[in-house]
């Protein structure tokens, strides 16, 4: 008997784990396909964003020659300053185009988008210097005691040293300067100090590449940032008008203000923050995000010149396109410490 009531009791207590066991069955299935559908959201997140970047692009290439072509032919059958302000103000639609489209733009593209534009705005600058109006020349006889060639009036009040210089045509700005009025910045160095002053970044596009060990302080007010291939850098930047994007950067520590934030391939890397938007990262790791602390003399000028808004900061407000889970913190971004915030940016 006693061998049959222990029989027993193992078949209960084999019947009770079995059935604990097929009870955790449907929990791991819920689990695994909850898993299953955040990777195909994530997949399907990404696809939809490739696929928006290439409408972009297409529409970029074809709005920009569109225009480009209009701008050509108004410099060819420019004969009025009105037909010229009409250039100028078209040439205006192609750079806010540019900049609107940095963020999707491949690097070959931009370049040579900032190319083209350079060559038109050379090409105005020469129309302009074309229909200035010309000087008028009076010409008086001399008395017969004088010599008895013409010659030509001065101004009244100009020394005629100042008058030769006005009518003597203006050079030609160098080739090699033209794209220096759009983008500027530094490449490719290593272990160094680098400045920009106000004056010669001020609604400019800057372009941060190839940087390794540098500190990079920018004083003033940008209108666009683009840090790319970078490691082991401290960037300073005043407020930024427009975009920021950072990409294939590491172990950088950054002060930045700006409308928009975008992070792509970046590791181990730490931001000091001011954005009137949501930020986003995707395909990242260990960035940590702390508010804008970073000051100088004239930011307060710079940041009234730049439209950013300082009462408004969302620089804890991020989205990570690569963690769709909203009941669970993304692994790939954190907070930053508070004490860990105490940099010295001198």
């Amino acid at each position: 008997m006693e061998s049959v009531s222990c029989s027993a009791a193992a078949v209960r207590t084999g019947d009770m784990e079995s059935q604990r066991d097929l009870s955790l069955v449907p929990e791991r299935l819920q689990r695994r396909e909850q898993e299953r559908q955040l990777e195909v959201e994530r997949r399907k997140q990404k696809r939809q964003n490739q696929e928006a970047e290439k409408e972009n692009s297409h529409f970029f290439a074809a709005t920009f020659a569109r225009e480009r072509a209009a701008v050509e032919e108004l410099l060819e059958r420019a004969e009025s300053v009105e037909r010229l302000e009409e250039a100028a103000s078209r040439l205006q639609g192609l750079q806010k185009l540019i900049n609107d489209s940095v963020f999707f733009l491949a690097a070959y593209d931009l370049r040579q988008g900032q190319q083209a534009l350079a060559r038109l705005q050379a090409a105005l600058d020469e129309r302009r210097r074309e229909l200035q109006p010309k000087k008028r020349f009076a010409f008086k006889t001399r008395r017969k005691d004088a010599a008895s060639s013409t010659k030509v009036d001065a101004a009244p009040g100009i020394p005629p040293a100042v008058e030769s210089l006005r009518d003597s045509p203006l050079p030609k700005k160098a080739e090699g300067d033209l794209g220096s009025s759009w983008v500027c910045g530094f490449s490719n160095l290593e272990s160094q100090v680098l400045e920009k002053r106000a004056s010669e970044l001020h609604q400019r596009d800057v372009l941060l590449t190839e940087l390794s060990n540098c500190t990079v302080k920018l004083y003033g007010n940008p209108n666009t940032l683009r840090l790319t291939r970078t490691h082991n850098c401290k960037l300073l930047c005043g407020p930024v008008s427009t975009s920021v994007f950072l990409e294939d950067c590491s172990d950088c520590v950054l002060a930045v203000a700006c409308q928009q934030l975008r992070i792509h391939s970046t590791k181990d890397t730490r931001i000091f923050l001011q954005v009137t938007s949501r930020a986003i990262v995707e395909d990242c790791s260990g960035i940590q995000f702390a508010p804008y602390t970073w000051s100088y003399p004239e930011i307060d000028k710079d940041f009234e010149s730049s439209g950013l808004d300082r009462s408004k900061n969302n620089w804890n407000d991020v989205d990570d396109f690569n963690w769709l889970a909203r009941d669970m913190a993304s692994p790939n971004w954190s907070i930053l410490p508070e004490e860990e915030r105490n940099i010295q940016w001198d």
